[in-house]
Parts: structure tokens; C-alpha cells; sequence
């Protein structure tokens, strides 16, 4: 049986969005935010950079959500200095977890497939993904339903 996140995964796997895209709405959803041109762009991560030869658009995805709670993003404004290290964290325990399937690219988590995700293999590591971020964002006291200001 899917949690509230497994559904809201497939909902918007069902209205077309990647794995990366799905990332960052659930970010900006927790947030009470929206931005189009930020999902967008999140297109251009997804499956492995396309033809599945880059990393995990999930992995990517994660990257992304933690540059949003503590990245520069203002002339004015500085990045938390937690950054490396949140990064550092997502980085080792996406090696780790996807270690079964030989890397963290999107071909060896699919197995040498490319151009279908896999519902299960790829959402479960999509929840798998938004969990740990949101662990490695309450480790760092950042709170996940308030992003930085807009």
C-alpha cells in the first residue's frame, strides 16, 4: 500500500512530469510555492541527461531540493555553509542504496534500459529520495516547509 507521498509520486507521474520534475513539485508543494520555470528546468536532469548516461535524475533531483533551502540565490545572499556537507550525505547514501544496481546512473539502475522508467525500481527510489532529503534538511535546521526568501 502507497503513503500519502508513493500516490502523490504517481499522480504526477501519471500527468507526465520525470523523475527530477516530481522532485522538485513535491519541494515547492511542501513549501506552499510554486515555480514553473524552476520544473522546467529540472527537464533537462531528468532521465540521466536524457539518454540515461548521467546520473539518476532522482540523485539530481535531491541535489536540487537541497541548493533550494540553502543555495545562493541573490546578489545579497550567501549559501549555508552546510551545503558541501548535505550534499556530501545525499551523495553517499544514493552510492549506497543504489549499489544493488551497479551505480547511480539512470542505465544501471534500470538495468542497460533506457527511455522507460521503471515504476517500481525508480519510485520507490524517488520516496526513498524525498525521505532522506527531508531527514538531511532537519539535520541541518532547515525546516522543510520553509524555503528561503523568495
Amino acid at each position: 500500500m502507497l503513503d500519502d507521498a508513493g500516490l502523490k509520486v504517481m499522480e504526477l507521474g501519471g500527468k507526465g512530469y520525470c523523475c527530477t520534475q516530481i522532485m522538485i513539485l513535491l519541494a515547492l508543494d511542501e513549501m506552499g510555492r510554486e515555480n514553473p520555470d524552476l520544473v522546467r528546468s529540472a527537464a533537462g536532469l531528468c532521465n540521466g541527461l536524457g539518454d540515461c548516461s548521467g546520473p539518476c535524475g532522482v540523485l539530481s533531483g535531491a541535489a536540487m531540493i537541497l541548493g533550494l533551502y540553502s543555495g545562493k540565490g541573490l546578489d545579497m545572499e550567501e549559501a549555508e555553509e552546510c551545503l558541501p556537507v548535505m550534499l556530501e550525505e545525499l551523495r553517499d547514501w544514493f552510492t549506497e542504496t543504489t549499489a544493488e544496481f551497479g551505480g547511480t546512473t539512470c542505465t544501471a539502475i534500470l538495468g542497460g534500459e533506457c527511455g522507460q522508467p521503471d515504476p517500481i525500481r525508480c519510485g520507490g527510489l524517488l520516496s526513498a529520495a524525498v525521505e532522506q532529503v527531508r531527514e538531511i534538511l532537519v539535520a541541518n535546521e532547515l525546516d522543510p516547509t520553509e524555503g528561503r526568501d523568495e
